[in-house]
Formats: C-alpha cells, sequence, structure tokens
C-alpha cells in the first residue's frame, strides 16, 4: 500500500520568530486514553516503536489539561503543575524531560513561564494509560498555542507567514509527534476512532513519527463497540512502563514478538474489515497475554497480573462458553481487566459484570467506557 505523503521531523520545527506580542493566555484540552489491541512493548530511540500498533480511542477515561502561560520573567521560562487540585513536585521531572525534547520543534517554548492543571476521570498509575491521554492533552495544548502565535505573528506582521502545514490535518499530525515524545502511546490518543502507530506496509500514511487514524473500512460490528474496564487494583504499578519496555532490549523473544505484532496487524486489518468477533476475540486476547508473557520472561521479571485477573479471566472464558457472545478482554501493563464487545451484547454483559465480576473488583469500582472520537479542545 502507498503513502499519501510523509512528513518527517524537519516538518515540524516551527518557524515562529520572537516578534510576537502574545504576553499570557489558556488553552485546555480533554484527551482520551486509549486501549491497544495490537500491542507496542519495546522501543528505539527517540520513542521510535520496534513494532506498529492499534487501539481504540476511548471516551469516559480522559484526561482534563489547562495550559497557563505568560511571558517570562526570568531569562529561562519554567513551569508549575498541578494535578487535581494539588501541587505535583514529583510531576515535574518527566514534563521537564518532554519540554526539554520538543523544545527543538517549539522553540516558542523558552519564552513562557507555564502553569499546567491536570486531572483525570480514572486512578492515575492504575494501568489505564494516563501517561497517553495526560501527554496528548498536553501536547495539544502546546500546538493550540503554535497556531495562537501564527495568528498573532500575522496580524503583527500583515504578511502571510502562517505555513501551509498548520492545517487541521498537520496540527493533529505535529500534536501526535510531540505526544510520542513524552509517552509513546500518548501519539494513540489524539484522534479517534482507531488509531495505528508504526510504519507499516499494509496501513496507509503510517509513520513511526505519529499515529494516524486507520482509514481501512471498519465493520458495522466494532461500531460503537463498548470497553468496561474492572479496577482490580487502583494503585500505582508494580513497574513503570518505561522500565517494561526497557527490559526488551536484552529479552530473548523480542524479535519474535515484534515480528508477530506486524503479522497480527495484518490479522486485525482484515477482522475489523469483515466483521468476526470471534478471530478478534482470540487475536485480541493472545495479544493481551503475549504483552504479559513478555514481563514474566524479562530478566528481571514481573508479575503485574493479580489473583483476580486470573479470576476475572477464567469467568469470562465460562461466560462465553455458555452464551457464545463476543465478550473478549485485553489488558495494559497492569492488573485491571478491559472487557471488549459489541453494541448489541451490552445488557447481557453489565448483568454478568454486576452479578458477577465485580466482586474482584477493588471496592467494587468500574468504569463504563465505548470507543470514542478523539481529544476536544474545550476552550
Amino acid at each position: 500500500m502507498t503513502k499519501i505523503y510523509d512528513l518527517t521531523e524537519r516538518d515540524f520545527i516551527s518557524t515562529i520568530s520572537n516578534s510576537s506580542q502574545l504576553s499570557s493566555g489558556e488553552f485546555t484540552w480533554k484527551t482520551p486514553s486509549n486501549i491497544a489491541l495490537v500491542k507496542y512493548w519495546g522501543k528505539k530511540e527517540s520513542q521510535i516503536p520496534e513494532n506498529t500498533s492499534i487501539s481504540f480511542t476511548l471516551d469516559a477515561c480522559f484526561t482534563m489539561t489547562t495550559l497557563k502561560f505568560v511571558k517570562k520573567k526570568n531569562e529561562k521560562g519554567d513551569f508549575e503543575i498541578y494535578f487535581e487540585g494539588k501541587k505535583k513536585e514529583d510531576f515535574k521531572p518527566k514534563i521537564a524531560t518532554f519540554f526539554q525534547r520538543i523544545e527543538k520543534y517549539c522553540p516558542f517554548l523558552s519564552e513562557y513561564d507555564f502553569v499546567i492543571n491536570s486531572r483525570n476521570s480514572f486512578p492515575h498509575s492504575s494501568g489505564i494509560a494516563s501517561s497517553a491521554s495526560g501527554m496528548s492533552a498536553l501536547a495539544l495544548c502546546v500546538m493550540s498555542l503554535e497556531k495562537a502565535l501564527l495568528i498573532d505573528q500575522r496580524s503583527l506582521s500583515g504578511a502571510e507567514v502562517t505555513r501551509s502545514k498548520m492545517t487541521d490535518d498537520y496540527f493533529y499530525k505535529k500534536a501526535s509527534f510531540l505526544a510520542r515524545l513524552g509517552s509513546g502511546s500518548a501519539c494513540r490518543s489524539i484522534k479517534g476512532s482507531i488509531v495505528v502507530w508504526g510504519n507499516h506496509k499494509e496501513i496507509n500514511d503510517s509513520s513511526d513519527l505519529y499515529g494516524v487514524e486507520f482509514s481501512d473500512e471498519v465493520h458495522s460490528n466494532f461500531k460503537n463497540f463498548h470497553d468496561t474496564i474492572l479496577l482490580v487494583d487502583e494503585g500505582e504499578k508494580q513497574v513503570s512502563s518505561t522500565v517494561g519496555h526497557q527490559l526488551m532490549y536484552n529479552h530473548p523473544y523480542a524479535q519474535e514478538r515484534f515480528n508477530q505484532a506486524e503479522e497480527n496487524i495484518v490479522a486485525v486489518k482484515e477482522i475489523l474489515k469483515s466483521g468476526d468477533l470471534k478471530a478478534f476475540t482470540n487475536l485480541v486476547e493472545s495479544e493481551a497475554l503475549t504483552l504479559h508473557a513478555m514481563m514474566m520472561t524479562s530478566n528481571p521479571y514481573f508479575i503485574l497480573m493479580k489473583p483476580n485477573t486470573l479470576k476475572i479471566i477464567n469467568k469470562i472464558w465460562e461466560f462465553r462458553k455458555e452464551t457464545n457472545l463476543n465478550l473478549c478482554f485485553t489488558l495494559d501493563a497492569g492488573a485491571n481487566v478491559h472487557l471488549l464487545y459489541p453494541e448489541n451484547e451490552k445488557d447481557q454483559v453489565n448483568d454478568f459484570v454486576v452479578s458477577e465480576l465485580i466482586q474482584y473488583c477493588q471496592n467494587n469500582h468500574y468504569i463504563c467506557d465505548r470507543v470514542g472520537k478523539g481529544a476536544k479542545l474545550i476552550n
């Protein structure tokens, strides 16, 4: 499959001059998490994935981030970060690293001081992709600032200095590109409903640099798909995703895993077109268990599932055998279980969750979510 066009790193370097008079302001973005169907696990330098991944964009699981900016008072800009109303100094190193990585592409950031206010609709660091929604929200705020600066610069100069690429397509691709430099999977939380990240010959316009909307045919079976998230453990993960990815460097099965993922991209593309829910179940569950198998066979090794995770999985298998419904599970790098199922089976699955599964959730907590449409600008 041929590509429509390629954007390179050079295309994302801002040409904004220092003449802007935009002294202060703020932007707020509401950005969803995502759940990978084919998992990304293992990366090269500069947050480049070892294999292609594909994900559903979620709706109810989101991060709301406000970026306030004011012309800097000191020689170099600084920032403060608040999470759910509390100042979070322990978040600053990751955000500082993010700003350092994107400085080349957004040099105007050094002109401002920032205050970042953020909150999640779900528990932080519990296996739901909080870094994905958080970093993508921040990246979109940065892009809104860049767009405002371009408009301001044009009005000051009286010249048409706005780059031709500051279309919506360029805006969202650069946002995804920036988000990737904060958290790899964050590049899949910009648009929806299905997003691919990683250069793959079978996926049109795909890139290692940013996520793209899956543009191939999708069967009606996968429209309005549901994701009920069972919160088995709402605490912080045993091992961060960053550490987990690093364990793939010398993993004895790493290359075979990367090959498997590339083959599964081809398979899931056909599944999404045909509407084959049984094949979808087999692929998605295999991908989830493979991710955890890679963690269990790394050195050092980790078991991220909890006893209740396994109890839920076995309950799902029993339920599916008894009912022949199309409920399946997937897992991120944590203990929580994502239940994936089509719209027309939601009543039976919801009854099953309430009667059989919430007993395995911490404090009976679970989240009813579905496939969403991507990030939204709030102001």
